[in-house]
């Protein structure tokens, strides 16, 4: 019965892994909004109730593609941040600064972007409509933005971080943002990460959408320049004076 069960389990994990495909396929093709469950089962040759078995609805399926794609790119930026801390400009002598740390985050999800600018476009692109997102995507969503956090937190704790400017106004939704995603980190660096973070998506989506066309060419350039900015601007310093 077990040996049933595993390739039963296999079979399923087979045909699972060439639905999500052919509905990536259909994305890049048609669009999210085209997306159809009934198209996805005739390409791959399954009659349609077939395909419900794995994927209940088109909601179903574009969940399982958002959940994938957010968790591609947070992977790549935390594989990114992990590289960082392993070597630094210069070769393997120890961790990056805080400014290199961020700058390698925001260089792996630009490189994931340009690379897969249809999954891109599913989960930082126009809505899809009428689907709405289930709690289910939130941690994965959420990869990225941490990353970025804990460049911040781990520069707060060894010395490396300036506060920013804070208004008085928007000290309590900074405080508050503060307490739920980085309990320690001043609120100054909290409101700062969360205009950062939007900019940083603004500039990927800017070219991955062709804004940049026939307008900027030196595209790695603007990017590494910009996203370095944003590391001042969150209160990053070049180098801290402690062991993280």
């Amino acid at each position: 019965m077990t040996t049933i069960r595993g390739a039963r389990e296999r079979a399923r994990t087979e045909v699972t892994a060439a639905i999500k495909d052919e509905a990536r396929r259909q994305l890049a093709a048609e669009g999210a909004a085209k997306l159809s469950l009934r198209a996805v089962a005739r390409e791959l040759g399954m009659v349609s109730s077939a395909l419900y078995r794995y994927f209940p609805s088109r909601d179903d399926l574009l969940t399982a593609l958002i959940v994938d794609a957010y968790n591609a790119v947070g992977s790549a930026a935390e594989q990114a941040l992990a590289a960082a801390d392993s070597t630094d400009s210069t070769g393997p002598a120890g961790p990056a600064g805080p400014v290199d740390r961020w700058a390698a985050i925001c260089t792996a999800v630009r490189a994931w972007a340009l690379a897969h600018p249809h999954e891109y476009a599913l989960i930082y692109g126009s809505p899809v409509p009428g689907y709405t997102a289930p709690q289910l995507t939130v941690e994965p969503a959420s990869r990225v933005g941490l990353a970025l956090i804990s460049v911040a937190t781990d520069a707060h704790r060894a010395g490396g971080l300036a506060l920013p400017p804070l208004s008085p106004e928007l000290r309590p939704e900074a405080e508050r943002l503060a307490a739920q995603f980085a309990p320690g980190l001043p609120p100054e660096v909290m409101a700062a990460l969360v205009a950062a973070w939007a900019q940083l998506f603004g500039l990927i989506s800017f070219e991955v959408f062709g804004q940049f066309n026939n307008l900027v060419e030196a595209r790695d350039e603007l990017f590494a320049q910009s996203t370095r900015r944003l590391a001042h601007e969150v209160g990053l310093l070049t180098t801290s004076g402690a062991a993280r």
